[in-house]
Formats: C-alpha cells, structure tokens, sequence
C-alpha cells in the first residue's frame, strides 16, 4: 500500500495539471466587467481578504488527514470515535443558527477572531487523551466549521457593497479564486500533515500543532489588517451603536438578527413546499452529502491497518476531487456542451458503483486494500463532478433572496442521515464486538449504496418533472457552466 499510495498521487496530480491545461483551453476566461482587472483597489482588497481567508482554509485542511487516527492513537474504540464524529456533525447542526446572527451581534471581524480562538482551543484539545476533552474540541470544531462558512463571507461582502460600493457582480471573482486555492491548499495539507506525522516521525497530533500558530497568523491580518483596512475605508458599521445609546445596541442588534433569521427560515422553508424541483433538490443534497460525512468517517479504519501513509492518501482524494471538478468544466464547455443534470446524474451512478465496490473489497476476512482506495479515489471523483452540477440547478432553481434559509433546511435532514448513520455504526460494533473491516463497515457500505440509488431515483425525477425547463439547462453560447 505504501508504493501504491505514492504512485497514486503521482498520476493524480499529473492529471490534474494536463485536465487543467485542457480545460484552460476548452473554456474562455468567464466575461466579467474589465475593471475588475484593472481597479487596483478591488485588487488590493482581494488579496486582503484572500490573505485572511486562505490561512483559514489551510488551517481547516490540515486537520483532515490523521484525525481518525489520532483517536485510535489515544486507543479509544471504533465505537466512541463514532461518537465523537456525531458530536461535531450535531454541533454543525445546533451551532448554524448562531453562526448566522453572531456576526450581526458581535461584529463581522470579531467573529472571525472568534473562528480563530475556537478553532486553536479545539486542535489544542487534541493534546489530551481525556474523552471529554476530545468531545468539547468535538464542539468547538463544530462551532469553529459554521462560523468559516459564513463569518468570513459576510465581512467581505458587507465590506465590498457597503464600504467599498463596488459593484455586486464583482462578488463572485473573488470566491471563485478562493474555490481555486481550496483544492490545492487541500492536497498541500495532505502532503505536509503526512511528513509531519510520519517522515518527522511527531505523531498525528502534529498537523493539530501546526494548525495553531496557522490560524494565529489569520488572527493577526483579521486583526490588524482588516482592522486598518475598515479604518481607511471607513464604515467601521460592523458594529455601529444604536440612537437610543451604546446601552440598547447590542440588544437590538440581537433582537433584529434574530427577526432576520427567523425570516430568512420562514421564507426558505415557503419555497421548499411550493416547488417540488426545489423539495427534489434538496434530497439529492441530504443524500449524497450524508453519504460524504459517512465516507470521512470510514476511509481511515478501511485503510489503515494496511499501513499506507494516511496524509498522502488524504492527498489523493484531494487531487482526485480536483480532477472531477476539471472534468466538469471541460464537460461543460461549448466544446462538448454536456449539462449539468446529466453530469449529476453521472456523479450519483460513479459513487453507487464506488460503494458496491466496497461491499466486496471489505468483506471479512478478505480484504483487498487496493480495491477499496481505488473505490474511494472513484467517489471523491464523484463528489468533484457533484458540488459543481448541484450548485448550478440550486442557482437556477431556488431564488436568490431565498436561498440561505433553503440551504439551512436541506442542512438539517443531512446532518441528521450522517448521524443516524454513524450512530447505527456504533450500535453493530458495541453489539458485536467488531472493529476495522468488520460486518457493520460492510454494512453501512451497502446502506450507502442504497441512499446513492435513492439520490439517482430523485434526480431522475427531477428532471423528469422539468424536461421542458429550461431553468435546468445550460443556454446560450457560453457553456462553460461556471458557477
């Protein structure tokens, strides 16, 4: 396994830079206003953000590939490491409202000095070998992922219209770069998590280290930069006192975050049980990304006893997630102008043939460790073709104003499949006995194949429901299908 996984991450990232280089030629540049290019102040205030941002993400990455195995490090079972997983998917759940209104009560900037300080205390939590230690980080991380997806999308947002006043449709070149950094930092972190852990010989705990005095440098440009950056350009708003006084703002600022929430639900979960496209959507979603979470859980305990380099396995799924999104683009290019619905149909296909290899790759007794990486490199692939093709019907499907308490409510039957499933993972091995490559992995390999059957089944009506819509379709001559 060790040769294989080097191998594998060779050939992956050679395809990924030959997919990139032929999609940069399939897909002209997306057509975005020419002063994007040559506002040195937008430019100046990207990289200011993206500098931010980007220390987040890598801090993010870099405690993806060993923390399974720092668990089984500190010889807790199978069993209560699946118990730690649905305490940070459940703290994902109860913590997203809070992460929602948090930035309008404490300030867009202070919260991300919040993600910052939770973030480190929970890879501190990491040091020790005490369960309840590990289950608080277990919160803490969950508190710190809900305010990653949204404290730092409000600061610069709030910061581009409001203070900035450049226009709206420039928004999305910058998240675009962001998204363009995001695979590569992933498949970096790998990389550096696996020679800490494992050429330096320092133990899984070590990626944990490394991504506190990383999220500490993101707090210091959070702090300063930014801090000088809302000096200078004015509308410190973030936090701008009530007329009733210093005394009733933060009230008020509560009180009026809380409405806005309530609101954005009410309305989102209107717009669920009006269109049936969006209700179809939504269970593609809760299915396919619950199948996901299950999959994090389960990658390491399949292929660790095998003895392969976990960070550059971690990497492989990285590059192989990558590819999938190259393939996309050059999918839906005007060159070969295939839609995004029949890709998504493609993704669901690819990732039940991915489990139904893993049925048979983890049978007891039998394992075949090879098999089992191959099939998980073809459902990251899978993952790489979904997240761009969903994102695209989500854009044409739900409408704009809508959209956040949409996605807020397809979040809560997700995280609640992950959980189910992980929790009856933990039943079959406490009941059993069993550990790695047991029945129960094998069995919730094969309950993984049937959700991905029911994700195909809702995608095929879905677009059985809007053959004529032209909503799901991509139009016109550019194709690239750019989100």
């Amino acid at each position: 396994m060790l040769v294989t996984a080097y191998l594998a991450i060779v050939v992956l990232l050679a395809l990924c830079v030959g997919l990139e280089l032929t999609a940069r030629r399939l897909t002209p540049p997306q057509p975005t206003p020419s002063a994007v290019g040559t506002n040195p102040a937008f430019r100046r205030f990207q990289t200011l953000f993206l500098r931010g941002y980007l220390l987040a993400l890598w801090a993010d990455w870099l405690q993806g590939p060993y923390l399974y195995k720092l668990y089984r490090h500190y010889s807790f079972l199978e069993s209560q490491i699946a118990i730690l997983y649905v305490v940070g998917l459940a703290s994902c759940v109860l913590f997203a409202p809070v992460a929602g209104w948090l930035p309008q009560v404490l300030g867009r900037r202070q919260t991300c000095l919040l993600f910052c300080v939770a973030y480190s205390a929970c890879c501190l939590t990491k040091l020790s070998r005490d369960y309840f230690v590990l289950i608080v980080g277990r919160m803490l991380g969950g508190l710190s992922t809900s305010l990653l997806s949204t404290a730092f999308e409000a600061w610069y947002v709030h910061r581009h219209v409001n203070a900035h006043d450049f226009p709206k449709e420039w928004i999305p070149s910058t998240f675009t770069k962001a998204a363009s950094w995001n695979h590569g930092l992933a498949v970096g972190a790998g990389l550096v998590a696996n020679m800490l852990a494992e050429w330096l010989h320092l133990g899984p705990v070590a990626p944990f280290l490394l991504a506190v005095p990383c999220l500490g440098a993101c707090g210091w440009v959070v702090l300063t930069d930014w801090g000088l950056e809302e000096e200078e350009g004015g509308l410190e708003g973030d936090n701008k006192t009530s007329l009733l006084g210093p005394s009733a703002s933060v009230p008020l600022a509560r009180a009026s975050a809380r409405a806005r929430f309530w609101r954005s639900c009410q309305e989102g979960l209107r717009c669920l049980l009006s269109d049936r496209r969006v209700m179809l959507l939504g269970g593609v979603q809760a299915l396919f990304e619950s199948v996901l979470y299950i999959f994090v859980f389960l990658w390491t305990p399949v292929l660790d006893p095998h003895g392969p380099p976990l960070g550059i396995v971690f990497s492989c799924l990285m590059a192989a997630s990558m590819a999938g999104s190259l393939l996309y683009r050059m999918a839906t290019s005007t060159r070969y102008r295939l839609q995004p619905g029949h890709l998504l149909c493609f993704s669901m296909l690819l990732a039940f043939f991915s489990f139904f290899m893993l049925i048979f790759s983890t049978a007891p007794g039998q394992p075949r460790p090879r098999e089992s990486l191959l099939a998980f490199l073809l459902l990251e692939l899978a993952s790489g073709l979904y997240f761009p093709a969903v994102s695209f019907l989500q854009g044409r499907v739900i409408p704009e104003e809508k959209r956040a308490g949409v996605l807020a409510w397809f979040r809560l039957p997700l995280h609640l499949l992950a959980c189910l499933g992980l929790l009856a993972l933990h039943g079959e091995v406490s009941g059993t006995g069993g550990g790695e490559g047991g029945s129960g992995t094998r069995n919730m390999f094969g309950g993984c194949a049937v959700m991905m059957l029911a994700a195909l089944l809702a995608v095929v009506s879905l677009f059985t429901l809007g053959r004529n819509d032209v909503d799901l379709r991509l139009e016109g001559p550019k194709g690239e299908g750019e989100i």
